[in-house]
C-alpha cells in the first residue's frame, strides 16, 4: 500500500515557476514508477511526466517537454515536478500516481495509487 501527498500547488503569472512534491509512504517507494497527471475544468486527466525504476527513465508529454523536470529522492521518498515558464494554459489540478511496473507510462489506468491533486493556476 502506498499513500501519495501532493503539495506545491498555488497562483503564479505566466512565466513563472512552481515545484510539485509528492511525498510516498511505503518502504518500497524507491520500486515504483511514479508519475504526473494533470486534469483543467471541462477536460480528461493527461499524462505530464514519469519515472520509472530501476533505471529513472524518464518521459514527458510533448506539451511540457522543455520546461518540466521530473524527479526523484528515494531517501525522502519524494517525486518532484519542477514547472518553468508556466502557461496559463498549465492550470490544472496536478495529481501525482504510484505504480508496480508500467506498461505505458502515459495510461493512467496502469496506475495503482493516487494522491488526491494540488491546484496549479498560471495568471496571464
Amino acid at each position: 500500500q502506498v499513500q501519495l501527498v501532493e503539495s506545491g500547488g498555488g497562483l503564479v503569472q505566466a512565466g513563472g515557476s512552481l515545484r510539485l512534491s509528492c511525498a510516498a509512504s511505503g518502504r518500497t517507494f524507491s520500486m515504483y514508477d511514479m508519475g504526473w497527471f494533470r486534469q483543467a475544468p471541462g477536460k480528461e486527466r493527461e499524462f505530464v511526466a514519469a519515472i520509472r525504476w530501476p533505471d529513472n527513465r524518464i518521459y514527458y508529454a510533448d506539451s511540457v517537454k522543455g520546461r518540466f523536470t521530473i524527479s526523484r529522492d528515494n531517501a525522502k521518498n519524494t517525486v518532484y515536478l519542477q514547472m518553468n515558464s508556466l502557461q496559463p494554459e498549465d492550470t490544472a489540478v496536478y495529481y501525482c500516481a504510484a505504480a508496480a511496473g508500467l506498461g505505458v507510462v502515459s495510461h493512467s489506468h496502469e496506475y495503482d495509487y493516487w494522491g488526491r491533486g494540488t491546484q496549479v493556476t498560471v495568471s496571464s
